[in-house]
């Protein structure tokens, strides 16, 4: 199998350069930079011990800010790698460090024999961590050449991906134990890693619950706050298609209890703003994009969030949201992070990608599950009429839960730093 996935990935290398650019064309790929997913490096290695880190996209970039927060004070570390697939991430990741004079970011090689051997050889790390899902048999495999230490982190695989993996079970097995380490999330993945061949699995818990020891996101601008400060607030987040208008609905209900009502939708792909646009305008909704918000007024039914890294911002504006991929299909997206800012979360019946963690958050009553519009109209009008209140207590508990799972990963990723 891997012979045939090396063939693959060889025969694929003549193509590239046409792969990049109908991506460039359709504007996946940063314009210049798309260069290091050939293997394209212009920073220098330097001296000293590297952590390398890859994750794929936003969700994992976030994860990781407290551990990367941790390891960048560990005197043995020199210099912290983190590389990743898309464009939002990277624009994240550089809002984050573009300060730091210890952490690097790089878009992720394509997973090509050649480019691999060029990037290894270049960062030459002394410790590989990637983060959730990100298997990549080319890399793992010449990662465990190179006698490399190689560790998966707060490890996620969905039922989906695990029966694609159990179709190759050999395969499997051949790839999964290349890791020396496997973090799981949950305990889904746990008994999925069993199951594919992984070696040493332990499972502290989710790595979202954790946050980093200083804020990373600045205030909103304090004109565009004054400019709400009389509205009713709530917030609809990661939303996906269709979901915009199942809020928009929501809106205009509630505009009948409380007139001065603003919805802020932050959709889970900035590049669908245009089309939300024209859909919300056109159940006759004023709409105003965010990075236009000097225009805002009394009269805006609807903030577009058209920028990304911004969303903790809005949670802490409001105590009311609806978090997206949960009335489509898709599965759920993360609530950690809204319930951790002392949020109250609604989402939809689809959240099996994240059902331990709503299972934990319902217990201390901090998630609900709506399942049509009327249902999140009659919660949100409910919950708008209550003065602010965000429970110290339940807080208190998921940070001091989140620090546990962060103190049991930095013990486990020292023994391989310090080894």
């Amino acid at each position: 199998m891997q012979f045939l996935y090396k063939l693959l990935t060889n025969f694929f290398y003549f193509i590239v350069p046409i792969y990049f650019f109908i991506r460039k064309k359709n504007k996946k790929e940063h314009r210049i930079r798309f260069r290091e997913k050939m293997a394209q490096i212009n920073i220098p290695r330097e001296k000293g011990f590297l952590v390398w880190f890859h994750v794929a996209s936003v969700g994992e970039a976030m994860s990781i800010l407290p551990i990367v927060e941790n390891i960048s004070i560990e005197k043995k570390v020199d210099k912290i790698l983190i590389t990743s697939i898309t464009l939002s991430s990277a624009e994240i990741l550089q809002k984050k460090f573009y300060k730091s004079k210890k952490v690097v970011h790089q878009f992720l090689p394509l997973d090509i024999p050649r480019y691999i051997e060029k990037f290894l050889n270049h960062w030459s790390p002394n410790l590989a961590i990637f983060v959730e899902s990100e298997i990549w048999p080319n890399i793992i495999l010449k990662i465990k050449k190179k006698n490399i230490p190689l560790l998966l982190l707060n490890a996620r695989i969905t039922e989906k991906t695990f029966c694609r993996w159990r179709i190759f079970k050999n395969y499997a097995k051949k790839i999964f134990e290349n890791f020396d380490l496997c973090l799981a999330s949950n305990k889904e993945t746990e008994n999925f890693l069993i199951t594919l061949g992984a070696k040493n699995i332990k499972n502290f818990g989710n790595l979202k619950f954790t946050k980093t020891q200083k804020s990373l996101n600045n205030p909103l601008n304090s004109n565009f706050l004054s400019s709400i400060k009389n509205r009713k607030i709530w917030c609809a987040s990661s939303t996906h298609h269709n979901e915009e208008a199942f809020c928009a609905k929501v809106h205009l209900d509630i505009k009948k209890r409380y007139e001065n009502i603003l919805t802020i939708i932050i959709p889970r792909h900035i590049n669908r703003v245009t089309s939300i646009n024209k859909t919300l305008t056109k159940l006759n909704l004023k709409v105003m994009l965010y990075s236009k918000c000097d225009q805002l007024n009394n009269d805006t039914d609807i903030l577009l969030v058209d920028t990304y890294g911004d969303t903790a911002k809005f949670f802490n504006i409001t105590d009311n949201i609806f978090l997206g991929g949960s009335i489509v299909k898709h599965g759920g997206q993360n609530p950690i992070e809204a319930s951790r800012l002392g949020c109250k979360v609604f989402h939809g019946p689809n959240v099996k990608n994240f059902f331990e963690i709503y299972n934990y958050l319902k217990s201390l009553g901090v998630t609900d599950e709506i399942n049509n519009v009327p249902e999140l109209t009659q919660n949100l009008i409910h919950h708008l009429s209550l003065s602010r209140d965000r429970n110290a207590e339940i807080v208190s508990k998921i940070e001091n839960y989140g620090l546990d799972i962060l103190n049991n990963t930095m013990r486990e990723i020292k023994i391989y730093i310090n080894n």
